[in-house]
Formats: C-alpha cells, structure tokens, sequence
C-alpha cells in the first residue's frame, strides 16, 4: 500500500516560490503571468499552487508585499529619515536610479508595471492604493516643511508631491525602456531643479 500526502511536496520552499513568482510578475504584469506560466516557475502543480496560495491573485498579493519589504519601501525611509522634503525626494530619486536598473532583478518598480493591461479592476486599484499611499506621504512631508517654513507658503503641496511621483513612475519606465542607471540620475538632479527654493 502506497501512503503519502496529497499537495505540495515536502521540499517546497515557500520562500523561493515567492521569490521566482515576484520575478514573473515583474518581468510580465500581472495579466500576462498564467497559471501554467507560474506552475512551470515554481516546479509544482497547479492544485499545489493554489493549496499553497489560493490563487493567482491571493498569490500576486503576497508578492506584492514581499517586494515593498524587498524593494519597494526605500521611499518610506528616506522620507522619515531625511531632514526636509527635498532632500527625501533626491534620495528616493537617486535611489531608484539605483534599484530601476539594478540587473539582480527586472528592471523598473513592479507596483507601477505590473498593472499595465491588466483586466482585474481589483489588482489595477490595489496597486493604484499603493502608489496613492506614496503620494499622500510625499504630500504629507512636503506640508510639514510648509508649516515649519522649510518651504514657501504658497507652496502646492499635492502638485509637489504628484510631480516627485511622476518623476519616479517615469524613471521606472524608462529603466524598462533601457535608460541606465546614469541617465535616470541626470533625470533626478534635473528633476529637482523644480523644487522651490527654501
């Protein structure tokens, strides 16, 4: 009599999984990664993807997660690190010239690129709720400088923080489109050349 259990084998490493799952979603978007595009990653079958995660999107979830802690949550540093708004923003910029381009991985931000063409209007929002996040932490830190004097009065605080993240959705686009990491670090210190004086 054969005993053993059914579902993922005992070697399977979660931890990899995520890791080679993340790099589909980033190199692909969501919608181009399939089921079979993922069962053939990660080595298993699909009734032990979806033991293992649920679903394409449960597992597209974690993923997500995953790369903020991995990659994506430098903007979150650097804006409570650094002294002022400005200098936040240059080292986020400068920063993602950096990561954009780095060729451990693929290339651009995986929370911007991963929704384009998508189907699923719930992947495109809570990716759109992650970006809008980041947005409403520059706003909120350009404010402060406002309110301590770091920055002029009649500063836009929302039309600063929307132009800091074009700049960066840009810079992830264009690192797709094969600008190196120099030419997306002339981009940043051209950028800045906006930000209003002290």
């Amino acid at each position: 009599m054969v005993t053993g259990q059914r579902g993922r084998p005992r070697s399977f490493d979660r931890d990899a999984a995520l890791d080679k799952a993340m790099t589909a979603f980033w190199e692909r978007g969501y919608e181009a990664t399939s089921i079979s595009d993922l069962t053939a990653l990660l080595g298993i079958s699909a009734p032990s993807l979806y033991a293992a995660f649920g679903d394409k999107r449960k597992l597209f979830d974690e993923v997500v997660v995953v790369y903020g802690g991995r990659y994506g949550d430098f903007a979150s540093v650097a804006l409570a690190e650094e002294p002022t708004a400005r200098a936040a923003v240059e080292r986020i910029l400068r920063e993602a010239a950096e990561v954009y381009t780095d060729p451990a991985h693929p290339r651009g931000c995986m929370v911007i690129s991963a929704a384009i063409n998508t189907t699923s209007d719930e992947v495109a929002a809570a990716l759109r709720d992650r970006r809008n996040a980041n947005l409403e932490m520059f706003e909120s830190r350009i404010r402060a400088d406002v309110a301590t004097g770091v920055l002029p009065a009649d500063t836009d605080a929302r039309a600063l923080a929307r132009y800091a993240g074009a700049v960066l959705q840009g810079m992830s686009q264009q690192s797709r489109d094969g600008a190196s990491r120099g030419e997306l670090e002339a981009v940043a210190a051209r950028a800045l050349l906006a930000w209003p004086p002290a």
